[in-house]
């Protein structure tokens, strides 16, 4: 009877020490996986920062022409208010009538859209690595 829950007792130890290393090498093979896994993001981040680079500076260069052109569009939209200005008063003292435009609306509002925006349709193969 002692024998036999000794050889039960050995059998358990086996097949627990077997269990183990089984475990050990999958999480050697896990940590392997994970490891390549590090490399191959790590080679992707350094082929992307570059670009993430330029084209951080191409919208910043784009955001500061755009600046610019508003204040231009503004500017611009004053002098013309200004000409309307003059050309009703002409218009008041002369009594001919003249054909006076009104600033159009975009003009006054650059932020708004004088035709409907269409949608910018992507495709998943952006994503692709």
């Amino acid at each position: 009877m002692m024998l036999m829950e000794d050889e039960r007792k050995r059998k358990r130890m086996v097949s627990n020490r077997e269990s183990a290393r089984r475990s050990r090498m999958r999480k050697q093979e896990h940590l392997g996986e994970l490891l390549d896994q590090v490399a191959r993001f790590q080679s992707d981040n350094s082929k992307l920062s570059p670009e993430v680079i330029l084209r951080s500076e191409k919208h910043a260069a784009l955001e500061e022409e755009n600046r610019l052109l508003r204040n231009q569009v503004m500017g611009l939209a004053d002098r013309l208010r200004s000409l309307n200005t003059v050309l009703k008063f002409v218009e008041k003292a002369s009594g001919m009538a003249m054909d006076i435009q009104e600033i159009p609306y975009p003009l006054l509002m650059p932020w708004h859209f004088p035709c409907t925006p269409k949608p910018v349709m992507a495709s998943a193969d952006v994503f692709e690595y």
